[in-house]
């Protein structure tokens, strides 16, 4: 479904990415890994076009969408819910929900099978769908980031940093959610992360970051096992 080849992009003198290629087929849950600095949130935006590259190409289900504009990829089935959340503090939750629909909802059409759907992966948020975003918690506010990249339809979910800041029992909360998104409704996902052992428990393969350039790759229980990655990000 997602295919990168030799993503380059400079923040003036830093090279952020170095010729990065990657490629994620349908239905799969691929994680991103890497340090801090390592340019997997410039990927992700790269991908969702708030970015635009040096080099290289970036293509969906075989066509390339690099002069495409953010909001057209969107349309197209890109979705990308960001790192540190973003949700809308001054909305309350259905209405930031609401907001994601604008790309496919016309006039005095409804949203009750999206929202159907993403209070029936997170109960907690329709609970608290009349309350304002600022008084989520933490974990609320991830869920929301979530759910809200959901109603706009996407084929693709592109998630970045998704346990953050989040207590070990509401990270496991969020991965098991996007675990059963995953085998659910076959949402294809890349997930960017720290958090190495969760991201490989959900994920089918992953890639490692290093300095912009793709170090290692491979299916995620055999990455698991690597030394260099236990070394790196697993502290053995």
């Amino acid at each position: 479904m997602l295919r990168i080849e030799g993503l380059s992009v400079s923040y003036g003198a830093v090279k952020a990415l170095a010729g990065v290629s990657l490629e994620v087929g349908r239905g799969e849950c691929v994680a991103l890994l890497g340090s801090n600095g390592a340019g997997k949130t410039t990927l992700l935006r790269c991908i969702s076009g708030l970015v635009r590259p040096r080099g290289g190409s970036v293509a969906l289900d075989g066509t390339a969408i690099d002069d495409l504009p953010a909001e057209t990829r969107v349309r197209r089935g890109l979705a990308h819910a960001p790192e540190r959340r973003r949700i809308f503090p001054g909305l309350t939750v259905q209405e930031n929900l609401a907001v994601a629909t604008a790309g496919w909802r016309g006039f005095r059409q409804g949203m009750d099978g999206e929202l159907e759907l993403a209070f029936g992966l997170f109960p907690r948020l329709k609970e608290r769908r009349s309350q304002l975003g600022w008084s989520l918690s933490g974990g609320e506010q991830q869920m929301l980031a979530i759910a809200r990249a959901l109603m706009s339809r996407p084929r693709m979910l592109l998630l970045d940093e998704p346990s953050l800041g989040l207590a070990p029992r509401l990270s496991e909360e969020v991965y098991a959610t996007l675990a059963e998104i995953n085998r659910r409704i076959g949402l294809t996902m890349l997930i960017v992360e720290q958090n190495t052992v969760m991201a490989l428990g959900v994920a089918s393969r992953a890639y490692v970051l290093e300095h912009g350039h793709v170090v290692l790759q491979g299916a995620a229980t055999a990455l698991l096992d690597h030394p260099r990655v236990r070394e790196a990000y697993l502290g053995a």
